[in-house]
């Protein structure tokens, strides 16, 4: 397995769980590291490359629910697959609203875990695109004006040409030009090319 390939961490507690875990993802060809608690995982965590947290909600420290929220605050690309022995309904709810993969009850079914595993990479592996095109379209903008960010935000908006020029006391032929410069120095073939770009996931214009 390749540095840059998925990986699947077991964050959990009771080395039986994470040897029986790290033989079933083993036996499919994953690579994955073992940590017995949420500050061994922050600290070995790679979060350039596809990764599957397969977490335990109640560890040492740190709880597994506590990890998701600080790994959200991160806006960490991994995707968790929590396993408990003392799941309930609150904790089970919580977790998944907060973008969590599942929640599986020990003993839980090997292919049902293998399974969440598979999705959880997936999941992070398009997230890491997300960011990846995220961090490429701000270098492209960085080079943008004051003004050409203004009138960037208001084309985001929907507003015509001679719309944005009342707005900033602008002509429109200033705003054509500075669209033509927006244009050219994102690379985008199209206006709604540029908004797609230009657009974050949650649909708030770059600031």
């Amino acid at each position: 397995m390749s540095e840059t390939g998925p990986i699947v961490y077991i964050v959990d507690d009771d080395p039986a769980v994470r040897d029986a875990v790290a033989f079933l993802v083993g036996s499919v060809g994953y690579s994955h590291r073992l940590c017995d608690s949420a500050a061994e995982l922050l600290r070995a965590m790679d979060d350039t490359r596809p990764t599957c947290l397969v977490l335990d909600v109640r560890l040492p420290g740190l709880s597994g629910l506590e990890l998701q929220r600080e790994l959200l605050a991160r806006e960490c690309s991994a995707r968790i697959v929590f396993v408990s022995g003392h799941g309930d309904i609150p904790k089970a709810v919580r977790a998944i609203r907060l973008g969590a993969i599942d929640f599986l009850e020990k003993p839980f079914d090997d292919q049902a875990l293998l399974d969440r595993i598979e999705e959880a990479l997936a999941a992070s592996a398009e997230a890491l695109q997300r960011r990846e095109s995220r961090q490429k379209l701000d270098r492209k903008l960085s080079g943008l004006t004051e003004r050409e960010r203004d009138v960037l935000r208001l084309v985001i908006a929907g507003k015509t040409s001679k719309a944005i020029a009342l707005e900033l006391g602008i002509s429109v032929k200033t705003v054509e030009n500075h669209r033509h410069n927006i244009m050219t120095k994102a690379d985008a073939a199209s206006v709604a090319q540029l908004i797609a770009w230009a657009t974050e996931p949650d649909g708030s214009a770059p600031r």
